[in-house]
């Protein structure tokens, strides 16, 4: 896929969104549709977490304002958006609903089947995995043409990729819908496979795998090794500090999926799992391989 914008041919902003999960994901995934003009909806599993949801997206759309890359005033946008605290509430003629709660595999299934009941039979309904098979998850959906994945990169907003997997089931008429709002919102479409953790997760993960495995074995610091792929290799970020943005229990998370699949090639580092029980998770606990 070549890089494309909002002003690329064919490129639209579907006009009513659903978003499952109110965290960091569902929270920046919420914002980029409703600053691009949708219609918002976000569920969430309490009315106190609704309001948690609600806090972050105003948040993140206020860090937004302040760079000046919000097209909007923040209260404009934030009325777009609704937070809701039950799935039934959910309207039934979304044109896209996306299910980006945590990454279990048993949690998301069981939250598409949900999902699957609340919604009309037009809406297109996908997965913000970052790593578990497409194929699967959509095998609990009575129409799973209409299924797959959407993976967005953290931030959301500032992320200029998503990576577009389609499972065999999947109908090239979704494809095409899903790859012109990918544009509208003015990010890049990458079109891949479903495969355990289809192109981005499967790389990003063996380089922070490595790099673990380095720091444990004293070949040099975190910032050092971090410093050599940033300079050395063009990195924007280092695969340790990305670590910590993404969360190490994420990462941990998604290298036990793929040390299932794929086999001991992808085997967590006892470091790894040891920062994870001791609640060191990166960014958001204030320590993971760097102070925050």
């Amino acid at each position: 896929m070549t890089a494309a914008d909002a002003t690329t041919p064919g490129a639209r902003v579907p006009g009513s969104v659903g978003v499952i999960g109110g965290g960091t994901m569902g929270a920046g995934i919420a914002h980029v549709f409703a600053a691009a003009g949708a219609r918002v909806a976000v569920v969430e599993s309490s009315p106190d977490a609704a309001t948690d949801a609600r806090r972050r997206i105003e948040n993140s759309l206020g860090r937004a304002a302040e760079r000046g890359k919000l097209p909007a005033t923040v209260g404009m946008v934030l009325d777009r958006i609704t937070v809701l605290a039950d799935i039934a509430h959910l309207p039934a003629q979304l044109d896209l609903l996306v299910e980006a709660v945590p990454e279990r595999a048993e949690l998301k299934t069981s939250v598409l089947s949900a999902a699957e009941g609340a919604i009309g039979p037009d809406t297109v309904l996908a997965s913000n995995t970052s790593s578990l098979s497409i194929s699967e998850l959509g095998a609990v959906l009575e129409s799973p043409s209409r299924f797959l994945g959407m993976h967005f990169f953290n931030p959301v907003p500032a992320s200029k990729l998503v990576e577009i997997v389609l499972a065999r089931e999947t109908d090239g008429g979704v494809r095409d819908r899903v790859v012109a709002w990918v544009r509208g919102l003015g990010k890049t479409d990458v079109v891949v496979r479903d495969s355990p953790g289809f192109a981005t997760s499967r790389l990003g993960v063996m380089l922070g795998l490595e790099a673990i495995r380095m720091l444990d074995e004293g070949v040099a610091d975190a910032e050092a090794i971090d410093t050599a792929m940033e300079l050395g290799y063009r990195h924007p970020m280092g695969p340790l500090r990305s670590t910590d943005l993404v969360g190490l229990d994420v990462r941990l998370a998604i290298a036990e999926y793929l040390h299932r699949t794929l086999g001991e090639r992808f085997a967590p580092p006892q470091l790894l799992r040891d920062k994870v029980a001791r609640g060191e998770l990166g960014k958001k606990t204030g320590q993971g391989f760097y102070r925050w």
